[in-house]
């Protein structure tokens, strides 16, 4: 459907996401999109450029002791994303207490690092790209320059990426509820988003 959908605008299909490029690529493999992970922090343009952060050299350690944090609550996990550290604990919630203050002590020694607090997850990332600056950059790329801009997310992450699309009079559009997002426009789950993608790719093929 993506494959359909990309085709019919010419390119101008872009994944957004908190994972890394590499993991995304293994997600929609063989499909490879422009792609922005780690919250904008790795950047691929539909050229095949890819922008990345450059490895931490004490990451490594940082991600060996908040293993060794999770393994005390059982369903928590520490994602290790290369350059940087997802906690999640929606499995665990009595854990969010000492993932969070991991989290804030391990910052003090991340210089150029800062916290991206999720749902039921909290981030140390690399630089202060976020979803918003990524779909900015993307853009300016000619398959999506001059286009108006459609972005669906679920996490508060995605709200950066909300603010930048309504500023640029676009749809933004929340994937759940949630009381406080910026988004204009909401689809009640992922099997709607679904279906909105798959009327677009039809129509586009027809």
């Amino acid at each position: 459907m993506l494959h359909l959908l990309s085709g019919a605008l010419d390119g101008a299909v872009a994944l957004v996401s908190g994972r890394s490029v590499e993991a995304l690529d293994a997600l929609f493999w063989p499909l490879k999109l422009p792609t922005a992970g780690l919250h904008g922090n790795e950047l691929r343009t539909r050229d095949g450029m890819l922008r990345k952060p450059s490895p931490c050299a004490i990451m490594p350690r940082i991600v060996a002791e908040a293993v060794s944090l999770c393994m005390r609550y059982p369903g928590a996990l520490a994602e290790n994303k290369g350059s940087g550290i997802a906690l999640h604990w929606r499995a665990a919630p009595e854990a969010e207490t000492a993932l969070r203050a991991f989290a804030s002590a391990a910052l003090e020694r991340l210089p150029g690092y800062r916290l991206q607090p999720g749902h039921c997850v909290v981030e140390l990332l690399r630089g202060d790209q976020d979803k918003g600056t990524a779909i900015a950059t993307l853009l300016e790329d000619p398959p999506f320059r001059g286009r108006h801009p459609m972005f669906a997310g679920d996490d508060l992450t995605d709200e950066s990426g909300f603010r930048i699309v309504n500023a640029l009079d676009g749809t933004s559009i929340l994937v759940g509820a949630r009381d406080d997002s910026a988004a204009r426009f909401s689809l009640p789950d992922p099997a709607s988003v679904s279906a909105w993608l798959g009327a677009f790719a039809t129509e586009g093929s027809a």
